[in-house]
């Protein structure tokens, strides 16, 4: 596993306040030399807690869901290693941070997948669920059709929300993973969903939480016009935060009885312990909103394959570095190069 010094992240000049990294590293423009993606609709399974649900409402599997995603192949893609990037909440393939990543990948001579969640990324009709950050679900099936379509070797890399998704898949596959799954990278992840949520709620972190509920809400109306017999508007009415959200407009919908219902079996922390594939955990100890218990942290340490990493300082996402000639001082994307490159390097030598 390669080694990675915490104390080797040094926060770009007046930017050692974790809310100015956030908001900065959310902000600043990216350079994008891709080249044009090839699209794929990849078919998403009704998750697995509504396929428990007795509504017939909810249960839709007469009508197919599908993610989309933006791939770039290499020449040789067969062999180059694939990674599958997942966003955060309300983000899309179009994320900056997504964007950033995929190109430094690229030119490392990776294959790149930029997943987009359900209903994401303009994405709103090929789904009639909403989504949450329990839908390991989702990232299974694009895990697998990279597989199906011959992909030798496959690494998961997730922000935020994505972050959660990845280990959470992690996780589940456990000690059964499939020999292509050749890691996992996980940044700012909220693995303790209901502090994280209930972080958000805090007077200094109402920015943060009021342009989320924006994002949800408007998600939740579109949803409600595409499926009308589906979706009520009026769930919004007691909405006034994250957990509201979850508990009065999501909850009745994806199967959970209610908000801590759905933090408890969402987050990626009930089963951080079960990973068996080289994982990087990276969280800033300075994030505004993403809370680690001591249990999670607990366990993320006593597992072999994870590594997690905790800088005092970064923020959420951001991880920003003065630049210098050939860096741009994006830290969490050189991490997670060096991390994809350490694990392809494995394969060549086998």
């Amino acid at each position: 596993m390669p080694s990675t010094d915490t104390t080797s992240f040094k926060p770009r000049r007046r930017l050692r306040n974790g809310h100015l990294q956030t908001i900065v590293g959310n902000f600043l423009p990216r350079h994008d030399n891709l080249p044009p993606p090839q699209t794929a609709l990849v078919r998403v399974p009704l998750p697995p807690e509504m396929q428990a649900q007795a509504s017939a409402v909810l249960l839709d599997s007469e009508l197919p869901s599908h993610v989309l995603c933006h791939c770039h192949w290499q020449i040789a893609w067969r062999t180059a290693m694939t990674l599958v990037l997942v966003h955060g909440l309300e983000g899309s393939s179009r994320s900056q941070y997504v964007v950033g990543n995929a190109n430094k990948l690229w030119l490392a001579g990776m294959n790149v997948v930029r997943m987009n969640m359900r209903n994401c990324g303009s994405t709103d009709a090929l789904a009639s669920t909403l989504y949450h950050s329990g839908m390991s679900s989702d990232v299974a099936a694009v895990l697998q059709w990279c597989i199906a379509r011959g992909c030798e070797r496959v690494m998961l890399a997730g922000y935020s929300m994505g972050g959660n998704l990845v280990l959470k898949c992690a996780g589940e596959l456990g000690s059964s993973a499939p020999a292509e799954l050749a890691g996992v990278v996980a940044v700012s992840p909220p693995v303790d969903l209901a502090q994280s949520a209930d972080a958000l709620h805090l007077p200094f972190n109402r920015i943060y939480e009021r342009r989320f509920l924006r994002g949800l809400k408007a998600r939740f109306h579109r949803k409600a016009r595409l499926f009308p017999a589906i979706f009520d508007p009026r769930a919004l009415a007691n909405v006034q935060s994250i957990r509201d959200f979850d508990e009065y407009a999501m909850s009745p919908y994806c199967g959970f009885t209610g908000a801590d219902d759905y933090y408890a079996r969402s987050g990626a922390a009930r089963v951080v312990a079960d990973i068996a594939v080289p994982t990087m955990v990276l969280h800033s100890m300075d994030d505004p909103f993403i809370r680690l218990s001591s249990q999670t942290r607990a366990d993320l340490h006593a597992n072999p394959s994870v590594r997690l990493v905790e800088p005092e300082h970064g923020g959420h996402c951001a991880f920003l570095e003065d630049a210098a000639p050939g860096y741009d001082g994006y830290w969490a994307e050189a991490r997670l190069l060096e991390w994809a490159q350490a694990y392809a390097g494995e394969q060549a030598a086998c």
